[in-house]
């Protein structure tokens, strides 16, 4: 539930707002549902249900390599605003960075209709607090798949940001307008995805790619695919996969989650130690996010990357490693002490 105080709007109220959070997504929020088991608001999800059905404009543009390839590869730049920013800076702090770049990735997250910074970061950290249990927003352990899936985005009880959890980041003017006009930057996105496909056609023609494809697969599949595969996080990485740590809840780590989110599906791991910003525990876990934000810290972009303490990967508590260390130092020690000779050389005394 949101921390917004709502008053209990008509049916006109509520058609009319769920209608004006198509452009603002903060629009009458002290008139938002919040009582009452959480359904989908059908009218409010008219442009997440259209994003969709535009995917099906392919069977008109068709297909090119080009345009295969923009798509993937802008999955991916905006897959790392998603796993890097939303989550593992705005939602976690994992590292710190300047205002600008913090705004310009926000921005870039921004474009993958996701809603805002504020908002992504506020739910999610709701969740780590009430994960898997009554009170979490998508657990499929109390939703199911669907809900835990996409239902939850959909549900008019979660349209409101949750300030006072991310009043750290609330602050910044900037932030909150990305946040609550979100439509804005994925509908100058899917412009500019048009426009590039178009100068394509003109200055590249042997590409054979276009406008109207290049923002069908550049633009709307891209980001539903992004949608998707960020949400398997929610749904699929708390049901299949392996549980190294006990967390009390339902995460679990998977290989195949952790390829197509950039090293999310380590999430067992991240559940158990979220202050870290790698999320691949070991050298064999593969996470790409992480590899990103290290990069930018060599570039100086980023600082102060919080990595895994030892202790954490072994499973114990600070208090645990130390007392191991010291005990292995006197093991040491012993052994040390045990090994010196037991017996003095003896002087020889000669008569005079």
């Amino acid at each position: 539930m949101s921390d917004v105080q709502t008053l209990r709007p008509t049916k006109a109220q509520d058609f009319w707002y769920s209608f004006l959070r198509w452009f603002d997504s903060w629009a009458g929020l002290e008139h938002t549902k919040v009582d009452g088991p959480p359904k989908v608001d059908w009218v409010r999800s008219v442009p997440f249900i259209a994003v969709h059905l535009m995917c099906l404009g392919v069977l008109w543009v068709g297909w090119s390599w080009t345009a295969v390839a923009v798509a993937i590869g802008f999955y991916y730049i905006r897959m790392f605003a998603i796993t890097g920013w939303y989550h593992r800076y705005f939602s976690h702090r994992t590292f710190k960075t300047s205002r600008t770049i913090q705004f310009l990735f926000a921005l870039l997250g921004g474009s993958c209709a996701q809603r805002g910074p504020l908002w992504w970061a506020g739910h999610h950290r709701h969740h780590h607090i009430a994960s898997d249990t009554p009170d979490d927003v998508h657990s499929p352990r109390q939703g199911g798949f669907l809900w835990s899936h996409m239902g939850w985005v959909m549900s008019q009880t979660h349209y409101a940001p949750r300030l006072k959890g991310i009043a750290d980041f609330a602050k910044f003017p900037e932030l909150r307008f990305l946040d609550r006009f979100d439509v804005l930057v994925p509908t100058i996105t899917g412009f500019g995805m048009f426009g590039f496909g178009q100068l394509l056609e003109a200055y590249a023609p042997g590409l054979g790619t276009n406008g109207p494809q290049m923002l069908i697969w550049g633009f709307f599949i891209s980001t539903v695919a992004l949608f998707h595969g960020t949400c398997t996080i929610n749904s699929l990485s708390h049901v299949y996969g392996s549980q190294r740590y006990e967390t009390g809840d339902d995460s679990r780590n998977n290989f195949f989650l952790a390829l197509i989110t950039m090293g999310e599906g380590w999430h067992n791991n991240h559940h158990y130690y979220p202050a870290s910003t790698r999320q691949g525990f070991y050298w064999w876990e593969i996470d790409m996010t992480y590899y990103c934000l290290k990069g930018l810290e060599w570039l100086g972009l980023v600082w102060d990357i919080r990595g895994v303490p030892g202790y954490v990967r072994e499973g114990k508590t600070k208090q645990d490693s130390d007392r191991s260390v010291l005990k292995k130092k006197i093991e040491v020690a012993i052994q040390e002490a045990t090994e010196l000779p037991t017996s003095q050389p003896q002087l020889e005394l000669t008569p005079p």
